[in-house]
């Protein structure tokens, strides 16, 4: 299974960006998705997930701006950001893993996650 994360760059507080990670091999339908990013020498946080049977979290600290879409047919995650602040700015990760069950703890931590994506950056100038 490979995941490709793309669509990030520089963009002002206030603008928007569009993220998507194309998914090749396995099951895309079956997959549990996530949105996960990092800083520079911190820890990779939970940013949104999008189960397999179709209900979506978003991190309390993006809710309102983000929203996270996968199109089956397409094989590809998304993760729609809007109003952009300079603390968005960071390395954006998707990951997929196939169990059947995924309960909220699990979804919501990168260490459940078996695939990753290499990675894209989002900066947001102030």
């Amino acid at each position: 299974v490979q995941l490709q994360a793309s669509g990030g760059g520089l963009v002002q507080a206030g603008g928007s960006l569009r993220l998507s990670c194309a998914v090749s091999g396995g099951t895309f339908s079956r997959y549990s998705m996530g949105w996960f990013r990092q800083l520079p020498g911190k820890e990779r946080e939970f940013v949104a997930a999008f189960r397999w049977t179709g209900t979506t979290h978003v991190a309390d600290s993006v809710k309102g701006r983000f929203t996270i879409s996968r199109d089956n047919a397409k094989t590809t995650l998304y993760l729609q950001m809007n109003d952009l602040k300079p603390e968005d700015t960071a390395v954006y990760y998707c990951a997929a893993d196939s169990p059947p069950v995924a309960i909220l703890s699990q979804i919501q931590s990168d260490s459940w996650y078996h695939y990753w994506g290499q990675g894209t950056l989002v900066t947001v100038s102030s």
